[in-house]
């Protein structure tokens, strides 16, 4: 967490604006599909899914969600050899923050990229864009071909978590376009002096990789206005402070 100078520094001028989380009971099953309707036919890889594999049955409550982040209540109502039919419920609650995250994060080690993908899509982040900065040490070739991967993980983790929109994975992107656009962007280094960082609705984290920014890096964004800060007085790897940094913005502005 920030040092509590830090924290100070950052949020007292803006304050912090806690909400009040809707608690929403999960139940077992959650099923993905195009839209919601008054009756649903599920086929294919989450008919494979809920039926053949976690084995729902006529008659068990689930709850569908759809591409648009609408959920509900169902009832499986019947089931033949390849669909199912289920009869929507009462609609439910999102679980969504108000607070939108876009995670700029280095392309590390793929291993450990993968575990930031899967771990801040259950925290809830927005938009998660692989970022290739001077250091990132990984070759392009080695993540080219990962993005249906990528997009698996990120998928997985929004059923099991809960959620109902499914967070975009943008292309690679490079540190020099990512500071130039508009809006709250936070640059998190260990050796920064912290800014002031205000109530927002909206922010961009950027997360480096093992080897931190480069001198040219900081400079240009100190030019483009972001606000830096710090994970306390430890250095942390990066899937770490990717991790810690989501936690504490979306504690201090979202529904943590």
């Amino acid at each position: 967490m920030w040092s509590a100078a830090a924290q100070a520094a950052a949020f007292e001028s803006g304050g912090s604006r806690r909400r009040t989380p809707h608690i929403i009971p999960l139940v077992r099953h959650r099923i993905f599909i195009d839209h919601l309707s008054p009756h649903i036919e599920v086929t294919g890889e989450e008919f494979h899914h809920s039926i053949r594999v976690v084995r729902a049955r006529v008659g068990e409550e689930v709850e569908v969600f759809d591409r648009a982040g609408n959920a509900a209540k169902g009832i499986v109502e019947s089931i033949e050899r390849d669909s199912a039919t289920i009869r929507m419920g009462e609609a439910l609650p999102s679980r969504e923050s108000k607070l939108a995250i876009h995670l700029a994060m280095a392309i590390i080690q793929l291993e450990k990229f993968e575990l930031v993908l899967q771990k801040a899509t259950e925290l809830g982040v927005r938009t998660i864009i692989p970022l290739e900065s001077e250091r990132v040490e990984l070759r392009r070739e080695r993540y080219a071909n990962k993005f249906e991967r990528w997009e698996k993980i990120v998928f997985e983790a929004v059923k099991q978590s809960g959620r109902t929109l499914v967070p975009r994975i943008e292309p690679p992107t490079s540190f020099d376009e990512i500071v130039k656009r508009n809006g709250v962007k936070v640059l998190f280094d260990a050796d920064a002096e912290p800014g002031v960082l205000n109530v927002v609705d909206e922010v961009t984290l950027l997360i480096g990789p093992e080897g931190g920014w480069s001198d040219d890096e900081l400079r240009l964004a100190r030019d483009q206005h972001c606000v830096f800060q710090r994970l306390g007085p430890r250095r942390l790897r990066a899937e770490t402070a990717a991790l810690s940094a989501v936690s504490v913005v979306a504690s201090r502005f979202g529904d943590l």
